[in-house]
């Protein structure tokens, strides 16, 4: 079994991916959380749990971890503490530690955060965030999906290292992208955005372009 830490993992992307990884073969969920009650919340479903905070060390986080799916978000109020440097704190962790892969969360836009009308601190501290991955020497996964919502998953999408519009994906087809990115011949060290579309995402992540590959 690899133990894949869900930074994030009580968010509502991050539960998904949780419940995701444990009806998977191979992969268990290690959902890192910051409070007590989120602790017996996930306890009461058999998950694994470790206290951890982004803007506090985390070298405890990434203990006996195999891989790592950042989908921690500060929902505006920290861009900068949480969605940058806690990603980068994270990402320095996860480093040291030798983690295998690093799968980020990421938002379209992020590539280009200067010509953003809106979210551009937002925007920018992911950009930053990415960056940072990229130059880590970590081998990852950079996923930016378009708004997200809560419609019903179809496994669907359109993807491309950028996409030339704007769009909406359900959060459970985001999940389903970040579960498939941890297997180790999948969007190896890829930057790509995603909207929902008419591809299979298996597929479609099969036939990322050779520019979006490192």
């Amino acid at each position: 079994m690899q133990n894949i830490l869900v930074a994030g993992a009580h968010g509502t992307t991050g539960q998904k991916i949780v419940q995701l990884l444990k009806t998977s073969d191979g992969l268990e969920p290690i959902a890192m959380v910051r409070a007590k009650d989120q602790v017996d919340f996930f306890e009461s479903q058999n998950v694994k749990t470790v206290v951890a905070n982004l803007e506090e060390d985390l070298s405890k986080a990434v203990i006996d971890i195999d891989k790592v799916i950042f989908a921690a978000g500060s929902g505006g109020e920290k861009v900068v503490e949480v969605d940058q440097e806690g990603a980068k704190r994270l990402i320095d962790a996860s480093k040291n530690a030798g983690i295998k892969k690093f799968i980020m969360l990421s938002s379209i836009g992020a590539g280009h955060p200067d010509k953003a009308d809106q979210l551009k601190d937002y925007l920018k501290a992911k950009h930053n965030a990415d960056e940072y991955l990229k130059d880590s020497g970590l081998d990852y996964s950079i996923v930016r999906p378009g708004t997200l919502n809560n419609n019903r998953g179809n496994g669907k999408i359109k993807l491309d290292k950028e996409l030339s519009s704007r769009g909406e994906i359900p959060r459970e087809d985001v999940a389903q992208v970040l579960v498939a990115a941890l297997d180790d011949t999948t969007a190896q060290n890829a930057v790509f955005e995603m909207v929902s579309g008419e591809v299979p995402l298996d597929k479609a992540l099969k036939s990322l372009p050779r520019s979006s590959i490192k």
